[in-house]
């Protein structure tokens, strides 16, 4: 049975930069089962409801700008799945949320970032799912749960943001730079949380987190991690793969979730 997993996705320069959190996403899959398909749940589809994208190719999606020219030359050309994004409607529904379906959609910088260092021939099925930031933690910890039977069907649920997402701090002149203390407070504290299974404290986060609120001025691109420690099952089990970041307050952490 896979686990679910949370990776910070970073800049979205990552696939061009040698720093360890890419070098952590290259092994990452070899680590892992290999998936029949995969199920993206990335900070950069955010709606008002839950969609699933529903296409036979995914399109890359280039969706920044000002970075370099080799950045939009990549292209992560994964075929969807409608199999998978039926399955995922079903198993949302049954949860009692509304849910969509997005007939063209393809995949966010969010979602491809990842996907390239971990699977770089882009053959395996990937079906996007949506998250709600303004409904919070508790929203989608529920989301999550109504995806763990996935996980039993050797779907990856991957979900996409960061650990850390104040752009205003980040030193843009150093990915190596050194990370402020308020980013070790904050980060911390939320390992804490996840691997004693609190899960309470950890939907009250923005107000029980030391520097919540500069950790994360915005939901999110938090909401993810919400999404896979639900799908870890009603008392997941946490266990960090990874910490690192970059430029500074950037926290790249990783988490597996079973």
């Amino acid at each position: 049975m896979l686990p679910s997993l949370f990776v910070s996705h970073g800049a979205p320069t990552l696939p061009l930069e040698d720093c360890p959190a890419t070098d952590f996403l290259k092994s990452l899959a070899g680590t892992l089962p290999h998936p029949r398909a995969i199920l993206a749940v990335s900070a950069h589809w955010d709606t008002e409801i839950p969609n699933v994208n529903h296409v036979a190719i995914n399109e890359t999606i280039h969706d920044f700008y000002g970075f370099p020219e080799a950045l939009y030359r990549l292209q992560y050309p994964a075929p969807g799945s409608f199999a998978l994004a039926d399955r995922t409607r079903e198993l949302v529904a049954c949860a009692g949320l509304q849910v969509g379906v997005d007939g063209s959609r393809g995949l966010d910088h969010g979602a491809w970032v990842p996907l390239l260092l971990m699977y770089p021939h882009a053959d395996i099925p990937v079906v996007q799912l949506s998250v709600q930031s303004p409904l919070g933690p508790a929203h989608h910890i529920r989301l999550g749960r109504a995806l763990t039977d996935l996980r039993k069907e050797d779907v990856l649920v991957l979900a996409t943001g960061s650990f850390t997402h104040n752009l205003r701090t980040m030193n843009r002149s150093r990915i190596d730079a050194p990370e402020p203390v308020w980013s070790q407070e904050f980060s911390a504290w939320i390992h804490g949380a996840l691997v004693e299974g609190r899960t309470d404290d950890l939907v009250a986060y923005r107000r029980l987190a030391p520097h919540a609120a500069v950790a994360h001025p915005e939901d999110d691109h938090f909401m993810p991690l919400f999404v896979a420690y639900g799908a870890g099952g009603d008392a997941p089990k946490a266990t960090r793969l990874h910490q690192s970041t970059t430029y500074g307050s950037l926290r790249m952490d990783a988490y597996a979730f079973e």
